[in-house]
């Protein structure tokens, strides 16, 4: 079946000009509506508007979305059906690119700039548990990153969970776990309902990555990754990338984010974000974070 193109279509006032990512289950597109101006918008795709679980998901990605009101959160402006079963979202558009690219060009990032970045998205991330939601899926590939503003905006509720769910209401079943191996939390592999603290492992995973342009474990494959989760430590920091330093408490910081026991991590994603900005912003930090990164620094301000 040829895939439906929605580009130069007009859907509930929101006029799709361009296709600017897809996934499974949904294609999102760049509109213009005339009282929101530019925006992003979500369509269901046409095979799967017939699909209870599929609808369901999508409606509950686009309520947990909406729930989540923050300044670091992309923020919710419609949830609709322009017709019969063609389900759609429509949020702010978001300045900046996908963080995750961002990182593969420019990093490793410098220490302060991870520490902006780390901090905003526990801000964001603390305002979704306060309403009883867990992301469950934090990685680069989730947040926008305006860098020159240094504005972050988290997206993408598509496998949150409510924590006061009900097993009847869950749409995952027992067993299977859901999120991304190389940012899941090693208690989400045991397909139970995880809580804030998995967010926390994810976010240090995330300030690992940016630090260093590595992740903590160094399976190449799916099969590796799993049984590394589960039965082996984390590579040290000091230990990612040869030629990258950083200080002794910076390392200690997000190690102990990385602890594969949610109770030996932080006891929430702020308190982590705020360890770790305290570790990064300690004297002589930036003479220890490693002649690689600060190289990048100089070019970066040269751009």
């Amino acid at each position: 079946m040829p895939r439906e193109n929605l580009v130069g279509q007009t859907i509930a006032g929101y006029s799709l000009q361009s296709e600017v990512g897809e996934g499974g289950t949904s294609a999102v597109f760049r509109a213009h509506h005339a009282s929101h101006g530019t925006v992003a918008v979500k369509v269901l795709r046409e095979k799967l508007r017939q699909d209870r679980t599929a609808v369901a998901r999508f409606l509950r990605e686009a309520r947990y979305g909406e729930r989540v009101q923050h300044p670091n959160v992309v923020r919710t402006i419609e949830i609709g059906e322009a017709e019969p079963g063609m389900h759609f979202l429509a949020i702010e558009w978001a300045a900046g690119d996908i963080l995750e690219k961002y990182a593969k060009q420019k990093g490793p990032l410098p220490v302060d700039e991870v520490c902006a970045v780390v901090r905003q998205i526990a801000d964001a991330v603390h305002a979704a548990h306060s309403v009883g939601i867990v992301h469950r899926d934090l990685k680069p590939e989730n947040v926008m990153y305006d860098s020159t503003a240094r504005q972050v905006k988290l997206l993408d509720f598509g496998i949150a969970t409510d924590t006061d769910m009900s097993p009847e209401q869950r749409l995952t079943r027992a067993g299977f776990f859901v999120g991304t191996l190389m940012y899941v939390a090693p208690e989400a592999l045991s397909g139970e309902l995880v809580g804030p603290l998995a967010d926390q492992y994810s976010l240090a995973t995330i300030a690992y990555f940016l630090l260093t342009g590595a992740l903590p474990f160094p399976a190449k494959t799916p099969r590796e990754m799993f049984s590394q989760l589960l039965s082996q430590p984390p590579i040290p920091l000091n230990q990612a990338k040869p030629g990258l330093k950083f200080s002794t408490a910076v390392e200690a910081v997000v190690m102990r984010g990385l602890s594969k026991e949610p109770p030996k991590r932080y006891s929430d994603v702020v308190e982590f974000a705020r360890e770790f900005c305290q570790a990064t912003s300690s004297p002589g930090q930036t003479e220890k974070q490693g002649f690689t990164a600060k190289l990048a620094s100089i070019f970066r301000r040269k751009e």
